[in-house]
């Protein structure tokens, strides 16, 4: 690990100062993958301003009917949150879905967030890697690739983005509030990642220096009908081969509005724009379901090593939707 200093803020506007003003400084939250990268040799900033006694531990509502979800707010803390699992369980079961109890603990939201690919390429600092090292290749095109993209990818770069709570927040439509030199803007989780396209080095469209204070779910009147499932190698401490997160609402067996993401199938959660297109107004019947799925993976791109994930991610999807259905039918036949 190289050496650094550290710097405790004493507020927002001081710690956006403190890192705008050094090209290698970097934040400090949980520290959960950041350091990990530092003593992998993946990431080496030379400062760390820490952000965790900063005010941004709350979750709280908002006069519009959302919810605000502070920065610094624990991943355990968030999932365990009442108003949270009642009116977004989505997020809750995508939250206790990652990484292990210990880590939940001391993960932050705005770190969640930020967490980088785990693609063992980018993570070997002995292999090129152009998200790590631009313009050096990239040896998962043609290597392990199980774990790897299959929308959205390019030449340069084939890595998925870890993140299960990522993929619950694009698909209700969250913004991601951040703080920089220049003032504070919002900006919606599906434009906050980036596709690798020829700069895979950069995950997201933060400018250097931008702090994420919160992050804000709207008022979504069927997002307590919502479901988070995880496919994956191994029951816990695993990330997603292929995952869904979807709220539906459901009218005389007809699909009225949907909210679909996929997770472990490219470089940024991805919101399956194509599926909900399909399925509003049509029948909440397997037949639509399928059909929905198929259209969002047609333009898949699988690598040699993993176009099990086409049909893993249409079967996944349809499934979730049809578990949304039947606890639509039990709530009803209990009223």
């Amino acid at each position: 690990m190289n050496p650094f200093e550290y710097e405790r803020a004493r507020d927002a506007a001081g710690a956006v100062a403190a890192v705008t003003g050094r090209p290698g400084a970097a934040f400090l939250g949980g520290g959960t993958n950041l350091v990990d990268h530092m003593k992998l040799g993946v990431a080496s900033p030379d400062l760390l301003v820490d952000v965790t006694r900063l005010p941004f531990d709350r979750i709280e509502p908002l006069p519009d009917g959302g919810m605000r979800i502070g920065a610094a707010v624990r991943n355990s803390d968030l999932a365990a949150d009442p108003a949270i699992r009642a009116r977004y369980p989505v997020l809750a079961q995508a939250l206790l879905a990652g990484a292990s109890g210990q880590l939940r603990n001391l993960a932050t939201t705005g770190g969640n967030l930020l967490q980088r690919t785990r693609c063992v390429y980018f993570q070997d600092v002995t292999t090129p890697c152009n998200k790590r090292a631009p313009g050096t290749g990239c040896p998962a095109v043609e290597g392990y690739t199980r774990y790897h993209a299959i929308l959205g990818a390019s030449e340069h770069c084939v890595a998925v983005h870890p993140s299960d709570m990522a993929v619950a927040m694009a698909a209700l439509d969250a913004e991601v509030v951040v703080l920089g030199a220049h003032g504070e803007r919002r900006i919606a989780v599906v434009d906050f990642y980036r596709l690798p396209g020829e700069a895979p080095q950069d995950d997201t469209v933060l400018r250097h220096g931008e702090l994420i204070t919160a992050v804000e779910l709207p008022e979504l009147p069927f997002a307590d009908h919502s479901s988070y499932r995880k496919v994956r190698d191994r029951a816990s401490y695993a990330f997603a081969l292929v995952s869904v997160a979807a709220a539906l609402d459901v009218e005389d067996a007809t699909v009225r509005d949907v909210r679909i993401a996929l997770g472990g199938v490219a470089h940024k959660p991805w919101r399956a724009s194509k599926a909900e297109a399909a399925l509003r107004g049509t029948p909440a019947t397997a037949g639509s379901f399928r059909q929905a799925a198929e259209a969002e993976l047609a333009d898949a791109r699988p690598l040699r090593g993993n176009a099990f994930k086409i049909p893993m991610a249409c079967n996944t999807l349809v499934s979730v939707l049809h578990e949304l259905i039947r606890d639509k039918n039990a709530k009803d036949r209990a009223r």
